[in-house]
């Protein structure tokens, strides 16, 4: 095995962790040194990740190390929700790890809140990946790439020696079938199928049972589909959004996205057997023309999903290791997910998006 895991735990964020979670990773995977490792550390090293950088460089005696400050990390075996923690993924024989250059696709990105633009996003090569975070969304995020943080706030990286397939799960269940947006003005959806937008949003919500009729505004979203909408919902070619806000005055409804008359929009609720429902879809996607088991696997759902979205445990991670027992899995909860839909690149919410790599 030349990809492997480990996740280190503490009082403190020290270095000591990152020694700890790099020598284990490399202990498993049978190295004496890495390609390159992917490491990610809590919000407690965020003042000041470097030296902890320099410890990863020199345990793994390499310097490819890339990653950034992340909410919740996890590998395939162990998570931390709390405290101070370093996770790390070694690469080993000849898979590598490094920037990336024109023509790579796709492109691994991780990137701070502040430095995200549509110039980056929208580039023509697809992008996956995450959007640092903490657990208040305050922090001083941070990434890196080349053991160094980067000052732009943002690493873009490319894998040599595996081929890497995307899979994008957004979780909510439909409440009803795609309709045309007849009236916007701004981010103010006015009408969908001829009906005012809070009316059309109101009609959806008797498909719901009565406990899930008290849930708040912001566990509903609105989706908008790509291509044939006759069965975008089954294929998952579809972009959800949370609902802003509402307004019984004029009925319309306020989404975070500028949609034009004919874009085809449909309502939802967030709800976490939909969302495990939709997690396991997207598994089945991933692999339907392959019998070939991935070598790694890189996970990063949203901040609002994880144990406290399913109830304790999480089951977007169970899917995954349900369906690829012992993968190597690493990640964390993000404040956003990055990854192509429908031929351009998006920046979600409330989604999670999963790296395959194959050797």
């Amino acid at each position: 095995m030349s990809i492997a895991t480990a996740l280190a735990r503490g009082h403190s964020a020290k270095s000591d962790l990152v020694r700890e979670a790099v020598r284990s990773a490399l202990d498993k995977a049978g190295l004496d040194y890495a390609n390159a490792v992917l490491l990610f550390l809590s919000q407690h090293f965020a003042p000041d990740p470097q030296p902890a950088l320099h410890e990863a460089a020199r345990v793994a005696g390499c310097l490819q190390i890339d990653g950034c400050i992340g909410a919740g990390l996890f590998t395939e075996q162990d998570n931390c929700q709390g405290g101070p923690a370093a996770a790390a993924m070694v690469f080993g024989g000849d898979i590598q790890l490094r920037r990336c250059r024109a023509g790579d696709a796709p492109i691994f990105s991780l990137a701070a809140p502040g430095s995200l633009d549509l110039a980056w996003l929208e580039t023509q090569s697809p992008r996956f990946g995450a959007v640092a975070s903490d657990s208040d969304g305050q922090g001083p995020f941070k990434a890196w790439s080349g053991g160094r943080v980067q000052n732009e706030g943002r690493c873009d990286l490319a894998f040599d020696g595996v081929r890497l397939r995307v899979g994008l799960s957004q979780g909510a269940r439909p409440l009803s079938r795609p309709q045309a947006v007849t009236e916007v003005n701004g981010n103010d959806v006015l009408a969908v199928g001829g009906y005012l937008a809070l009316g059309s949003l109101a009609s959806a919500l008797p498909q719901i049972n009565q406990e899930m009729d008290r849930m708040p505004l912001h566990l509903f979203m609105a989706g908008v589909t790509h291509g044939d909408p006759e069965h975008a919902l089954e294929e998952g070619r579809y972009q959800m959004m949370p609902i802003v806000s509402a307004s019984a005055d004029t009925g319309s409804v306020t989404v975070p996205a500028l949609l034009a008359p004919g874009d085809r929009l449909f309502w939802a609720v967030r709800q976490p057997q939909a969302a495990e429902q939709d997690m396991r879809a997207m598994l089945d996607r991933l692999g339907s023309d392959t019998l070939e088991a991935p070598a790694f696997g890189l996970f990063f759902p949203c901040l609002g999903r994880g144990p406290g979205f399913y109830g304790g445990e999480d089951r977007d991670i169970a899917s995954i290791l349900e369906h690829y027992p012992e993968l190597p899995l690493i990640g964390f909860y993000g404040n956003g997910e990055i990854a192509p839909l429908n031929g351009t690149n998006r920046l979600l919410q409330y989604g999670a998006v999963l790296g395959l790599g194959y050797l």
